[in-house]
This record gives structure tokens, sequence and C-alpha cells, in this order.
């Protein structure tokens, strides 16, 4: 079905005539010096005048019209709406809140075989879970010394991976703000129904910077009855090289030693959440495949129209028109070539 967005774009089609009625006759008259009534009689007795040269005067008085009003059309925002879709009514609103410190850049975790940092791993498993939860709106929290909202809650999936594919080390800073990603993720999840509300909080350290402390803001999610399940990610041990990346002066190491366990169990105990704690790979896959069994809740159903927008099909004939019409004005002896040979 085609649709006008702004219709009342239309209004400015009799724009044109209303400003040249408007006018002064002398201002519509000024640019004719001299009248020469007789003159159509001289060209005809002189051969120059043809039904050619009568069709394109008309045509060059049209054109102008013709081009304004594609103008308008085209400003109007027309636009196809195809049949409407429907979006799955139940699901969960579910925040993630994912921890970008500079510890994340530890290499204790190991993927496909390979020694990589927390953060390749924690990408590699949201990806996979992310591309679960159909049916639920997700939104994305990423956090270090600051917390910043990267995607509101939606149902676009794919934008999500995206956005967490997309995101390094450091970009929030390289403190841990634990606090104030649960106080932002309870500002926007406390609009939501009471039953389906939330929050995923990933990280490998303890709450070093922020306004609020982790507990405070645990009290708060829960009086909007928020659930957190808190994931402790990083190993218990590594080995560190010793000189020159050999095993001389290597030693044996345990670099979850700033984790704050207790603080995360107290944040999941206060909202009815649950602790994890992933010290590897598949520790942390079978964490989120245990949260992907979370029950979906009844909502309201929605649905959508897609659309594609058509301005520029009248806005590509107006310029299609406006050249000709100039290359007419430019090149008068081309019209008048063609007017001569139609004669012989």
């Amino acid at each position: 079905m085609l649709e006008l967005q702004w219709p009342w774009m239309l209004l400015a089609a009799p724009l044109p005539w209303l400003v040249y009625r408007i006018a002064s006759p002398a201002t519509r008259a000024s640019g004719a010096a001299l009248r020469v009534p007789f003159y159509r009689g001289l060209a005809d007795i002189a051969g120059e005048h043809s039904e050619h040269q009568d069709t394109l005067k008309r045509w060059q008085t049209l054109m102008p019209w013709l081009i304004w009003i594609l103008l308008v059309l085209a400003a109007s925002k027309p636009v196809w709406l195809g049949e409407p879709v429907q979006i799955e009514g139940s699901g969960r609103d579910l925040m993630m809140a994912v921890d970008l410190s500079g510890s994340m850049e530890i290499g204790d975790m190991e993927l496909n075989g390979e020694s990589v940092d927390r953060l390749i791993v924690t990408k590699h498993v949201l990806t996979d879970f992310i591309e679960r939860r159909k049916g639920d709106r997700l939104g994305l929290i990423l956090f270090g010394s600051q917390a910043y909202l990267q995607a509101p809650l939606t149902f676009d999936l794919k934008t999500i991976g995206t956005l967490m594919d997309e995101s390094e080390i450091g970009m929030a800073g390289n403190k841990t703000a634990i606090g104030d990603a649960l106080g932002l993720a309870v500002k926007h999840l406390r609009k939501r129904p009471q039953e389906s509300r939330v929050l995923i909080l990933l990280t490998d350290g303890a709450n070093t910077a922020g306004e609020i402390t982790p507990v405070q803001a645990a009290k708060l999610a829960a009086q909007e009855n928020i659930r957190i399940y808190s994931i402790g990610l990083g190993a218990d041990e590594m080995i560190q090289p010793g000189f020159f990346g050999s095993s001389i002066g290597a030693r044996r190491i345990n670099p979850s030693a700033d984790l704050d366990e207790k603080t995360l169990k107290e944040i999941a105990e206060l909202t009815g959440g649950e602790y994890f704690r992933a010290k590897n790979t598949k520790e942390l896959e079978k964490i989120y495949g245990e949260l992907d069994k979370l029950e979906p809740v009844k909502q309201e159903e929605e649905s959508f129209r897609p659309s594609i927008a058509l301005f520029f099909w009248p806005l590509a004939l107006a310029l299609m028109l406006s050249l000709i019409m100039a290359t007419l004005k430019a090149f008068p002896e081309a019209s008048i070539g063609l007017s001569g040979r139609s004669r012989q």
C-alpha cells in the first residue's frame, strides 16, 4: 500500500501559481521590453514557425510545473508498506552487562586449543547465546571505569551481536564500575513488565570505580523485581613465563585473585538470582546454556509493517527533466535543426 509520511507537503504544490498571481502585472511583464503582436505572422511567412516549435514551447512552459510537482511529491516522503509481520509475544527483557576493564585482557582462557584473553572467550560464548534468544528483548551495557548503554532493549539480535563483537578492552576505561552498571540496568529495566526483568552480569574483578556500590545497586534492583545472574570469569591458576618466555623462573599464579566472589554472590542472593563461576570456556558455555532455559513470560504481541522508501523515484525524474530543460535552453539551435529536418 502506498502511503505519504508527510502528506501536508502537498499543500506547497500551488505555491508557484500563488506567487505568480500575487506578483504585480509590471513584474510579470518585465521580461518583455517590446511586444510585436504580428511577429507570429511574420514568422509564418518566413517559414520559421512550425508545429514542432509550438509543441516545444508548450513543453518548456509545462516542464517547470511538472518538475515542481515531482519535488513536492518527493518531499512528502512516499513509502510502500508491506503486509503486517507479527512478532512473537513471549520472551524476556534481558539486559547483559559485560566487563571491559583492563583485566579482561589476561590470557588465561583457551579457545580451540589456543590461549586467548577473557574478552575473546566472552564474545565467542555470547554470540551463540544472543542468537538463541529469539523472542527476547536484549540490551547491552558495557562497563569499565564508567558504564555505557551500548544498546537499549530490542528484538534486533543481529545488532546486539555486532555491537558486542566490536567491543574492545579499555574502551570504557580500565577500572571496574560494577555498581554503576547495575544502576544503569535498573534504570532501563524498571519500565518493563515485572515478571520479565533479568540482568546477566559478567565480570572478572571487584568494584573499583563508580558512584554507587554493587550491593546498593542490587538492593534497588530487588525493589524493582529485577533478577540478577552474576558470573565471575577467570581461571584459578596459570603459569607465568620466566626469563625471555622460557620455563626458567616461571611461576604459578592465581589470575583471579582480584575477583570479588563474595559481592557477586550477595548481588545474586539479594535479587533472587544465582551466582556462577566460569574458570574456562566450557564452564562459561555451560552457564549460558543454563541461563538459556529461563522460562519465557507472556507479553503483548507486537507487529510491524516493512516499508520501502520511494521518494528517490520522483526526485530522479525531476532531475532528469531539469537536465532536459537545461539542454534545450543552452542549445536552442538543436531543436531548430530538428524542426528543419522534419519539414524536409
